[in-house]
Formats: C-alpha cells, structure tokens, sequence
C-alpha cells in the first residue's frame, strides 16, 4: 500500500482547496513524468507537487490536454518558490505543453553541482542518499507513465518521493551555497533556466560554444 498519508490524486488539474493550500506556503516541489525526454513527440502524463508539510499532490494529465488553469496560476507565482531537480526539463514541459511561464525557481541539481563539487554524483538519489540518509527506489523511473488510469502502487510512491524530500534538500543546498560564497552565482543560474528552456524548444544548440 501507499505509505504516504499526506497524498491526493487529482485529475486535469489541481483542485480549488488544493491551489489555496499551496498559495499559502513559501515553497513547493515539483516534478513531473513523461513518456519520454523530447516535448514535441512525448506526452506528459503527471505533475507532482509537495509542500512542507509532506502533502504530495499528483495530477493526472489527460491526452491531448493543454490548460491547467489552477496549475497555472500557482506556477506563475513569484510569491511561492518552486523547487525541481534539473528544472530545465520540468520547466520545458509545462511551458511547451500548458504555456505556463513558471516563476521564482530553485534547481536542486544547479545547486547541488555549485556547492557539491567534491562529488560528481548529482543525480535526486545521490543527494537525497547524501543529505537525507534515505535511499530512493528509482526501479519505477521507465515505465508507462501513459497509462494514467491504472498506475501501479509503486510507480505513485515513486512519483510522490521525488517530490517529498525536495524542499530538505534545497534548505541544505541553500545553507552550503551560502557557506561557500556560491549563492548569488546559484541564483544566478536559476534566473537563467527560462532562457536555456527556450532555446531548447527551438531547439538550438551549442549557441554559446565557439
């Protein structure tokens, strides 16, 4: 059975009640699964959302959806800080799938490359090993997420762990950046993902390289 007790499913969208509860709080996770990497060609199946207090929220993103307007909002917010790990790829997906500008962002994998560098492992289970004396079961991370209907047991505890211990992890990233002089770069890099998110759905590359 599902071990989170803190843990709704919502279709389409997020609820009323849930959007005002999220409204509130100073920070959220966020996460998202897809049926594969490319925006153009793969659908997105689920969003992930989770605040302080370990209230997990996953909506379920029907077929050829393209508006979440409470979603929207709430993402929109420049007063709630939306944490991800690797932010580039969860921001593409809401902005190529819901037009969803998505404001006040924190990447857990940006930080964790900034403040963690006597390490090369960077990954959400290596820093949720590191940080938080957990080990994730990521076996669920290829599956059909298509299949929003039926999802298995394991994949929901899957989707509701990458969310759950993401705002610890960014309050410990935050207090090493700050340690090492390497905030400001990191905020830096934050208020760059829009940019970097645009230019791969245009899909250009290498636009900095010589």
């Amino acid at each position: 059975m599902l071990t989170l007790t803190n843990f709704q499913v919502d279709d389409c969208d997020l609820s009323n009640d849930t959007l005002r509860r999220y409204l509130t709080t100073p920070a959220i996770a966020v996460d998202t699964e897809t049926m594969g990497l490319i925006p153009q060609r793969d659908r997105l199946c689920l969003i992930q959302l989770c605040d302080s207090d370990g209230f997990v929220t996953a909506i379920r993103i029907g077929l050829g959806q393209t508006e979440a307007p409470n979603l929207k909002q709430l993402m929109e917010s420049n007063k709630v800080l939306k944490v991800f790990h690797y932010a580039r790829f969860d921001v593409a997906q809401l902005l190529y799938h819901f037009k969803i500008q998505t404001k006040s962002i924190f990447c857990t994998k940006i930080a964790s490359k900034l403040a963690r560098t006597y390490t090369s492992s960077h990954g959400l289970k290596s820093l949720v090993q590191e940080l938080e004396d957990i080990e994730l079961d990521k076996s669920s991370q290829s599956s059909d997420w298509g299949n929003i209907s039926s999802l298995s047991e394991a994949q929901l505890n899957y989707a509701a762990n990458d969310v759950l211990y993401l705002l610890s992890i960014q309050q410990k990233l935050m207090t090493m950046l700050k340690r090492e002089g390497r905030w400001e770069l990191a905020q830096n890099c934050f208020d760059c993902i829009p940019v970097f998110v645009n230019l791969d759905l245009g899909q250009y590359r290498d636009i900095f390289e010589h």
